[in-house]
């Protein structure tokens, strides 16, 4: 069922870092994959444009920096904060998406695994969410005067560290490479538990992403 999104004023494209989320976002219309870098969302932000969308909307997980933010909590930020500078998402593309749940999502150039730079980010920024996405696909949208928006499922909150595997298990395509996990794995043993955390976590946010893609494809959010 086409989303209302196609019948208001945008049409947006999305943009993820990992295959699965795309899997998560293809109903709703066009998706380019990034591979969870800046570098590589902006990337994906260009080949998305090449599609002939009107918007584009970063799509997929995220980790927390405020502390009431749990697994599986959907963020759709006012603004996105990213190299000294604040994107101001469209409030109808938002509003479309669910709405604005958080003031600020910071984008980072690389992984905050420790709970205590979390916490000094936060401190820092006052952003709910980080992820590694946004800001450059924000970047993107603002230089091609396209509007932009965010919608994201918290995988690690704010008090969990990310174990040594998960910041090196995805490759250029977004697929996760069981052969980096397991090398991590064998070289620190001690991270299994935390590495199988994360991997519920991560089950989690992804249902929340797919009850909130029913519900705009549904026209839950549809926006007068």
């Amino acid at each position: 069922m086409p989303s209302p999104i196609w019948c208001a004023p945008h049409r947006p494209g999305f943009v993820t870092g990992l295959r699965a989320e795309a899997r998560l976002a293809a109903p709703l219309g066009p998706v380019a994959i990034g591979g969870g870098l800046p570098a590589g969302a902006a990337e994906a932000a260009a080949r998305v444009l090449a599609e002939g969308v009107s918007a584009i909307v970063s799509f997929g997980l995220c980790g927390g920096l405020a502390s009431a933010l749990r697994p599986g909590d959907l963020v759709v930020p006012r603004a996105v904060l990213w190299r000294g500078r604040s994107y101001p998402v469209d409030a109808a593309l938002a509003a479309a998406l669910g709405g604005i749940s958080e003031k600020l999502l910071l984008a980072d150039e690389e992984p905050v695994a420790d709970p205590r730079e979390k916490l000094a980010r936060f401190a820092a920024t006052g952003a709910a969410a980080i992820d590694l996405e946004s800001g450059a696909v924000a970047e993107v949208a603002a230089r091609a005067n396209m509007p932009f928006a965010v919608l994201r499922a918290v995988c690690d909150p704010a008090d969990a560290e990310l174990p040594p595997a998960a910041l090196i298990a995805l490759d250029a395509g977004g697929r996760i490479a069981p052969w980096r996990v397991a090398g991590s794995l064998v070289r620190k043993p001690g991270q299994l538990a935390a590495l199988l955390a994360l991997g519920r976590a991560a089950a989690v946010a992804r249902r929340a992403l797919v009850r909130r893609v029913g519900d705009i494809g549904h026209g839950r959010f549809l926006v007068p």
